[in-house]
């Protein structure tokens, strides 16, 4: 993947679940804009071969075994980002759960405690933890920007078994305003991104999904299905210093489904 701006030369950047769709695309990104990036990812195979396509590639980049839910692991992953790097100026906040059971218009009594628990770990506690993790050293150099991925059906809602993705994605919005009122002080930039549904290439789409993505692409203003490289511009923005006036805000990226 060639792009020809550089801007975030020097830059070291974490991005969460980086081994698959969207993370992947935002990872290749990042690094062809010249970061070194650190793919933090659950799936250790997957990591380690995005990571190998951007060294083929020619730039840098590291792969780190990392369930963001657990605290130690988080911890030892930036530990490991610094080690390898020296520092952490950026950190996509991608990794997330989706559901654990059917994407259908279900009865609210169909979730389990457990579907629900499990979700808000991950999509919740561990943007949390990664942020936590990484403020530290940002703001030892007074400088960092930590951008969070959220989800565009936060401002319209989703029925059924889509309830604990949507309320998990919710909470970003708040967590990302607070967190930007706590640090900005320190240099660190925190923003939010709220894709449209997007499909990427090394994910199965079951049927239901398609009927979801068709709906999707009728509601938008611009008339396409949402790709991950729709969303790759606005991040490598939030990341450079381009964005350095930028805090607390949450851009929407789904092509016009959503305009407020």
């Amino acid at each position: 993947m060639e792009f020809s701006e550089q801007r975030l030369n020097g830059r070291v950047a974490v991005v969460t679940g980086g081994g698959f769709g969207i993370g992947r695309a935002y990872s290749h990104r990042l690094a062809a804009e010249g970061a070194s990036v650190v793919i933090a990812e659950l799936d250790a195979a997957a990591g380690d071969q995005v990571a190998s396509e951007i060294c083929s590639e020619g730039h840098t980049a590291v792969a780190i075994a990392t369930d963001v839910a657990n605290e130690q692991q988080v911890t030892d992953m930036v530990a490991g980002a610094i080690e390898a790097f020296g520092r952490v100026d950026v950190l996509v906040n991608n990794a997330a759960m989706f559901t654990k059971v059917p994407v259908v218009e279900a009865a609210i009594e169909d979730l389990t405690f457990e579907h629900f628990e499990k979700v808000l770990r991950v999509n919740v506690l561990g943007t949390w933890l990664c942020a936590r993790a990484v403020i530290p050293d940002m703001r030892k150099r007074s400088y960092g920007k930590i951008i969070n991925i959220s989800s565009g059906t936060v401002f319209r809602g989703s029925a059924g078994t889509m309830l604990q993705y949507v309320t998990s994605k919710s909470a970003l919005l708040g967590f990302t305003r607070s967190l930007a009122r706590t640090v900005g002080a320190d240099g660190i930039r925190v923003n939010c991104v709220a894709p449209g549904l997007t499909m990427t290439n090394d994910i199965k789409t079951p049927e239901r999904i398609e009927v979801m993505v068709a709906r999707a692409h009728s509601e938008r203003a611009i008339r396409k299905v949402e790709t991950p490289e729709d969303l790759v511009g606005v991040i490598s923005f939030l990341a450079s210093s381009d964005s350095d006036f930028i805090d607390g805000q949450t851009i929407v990226v789904d092509g016009g489904a959503f305009m407020h």
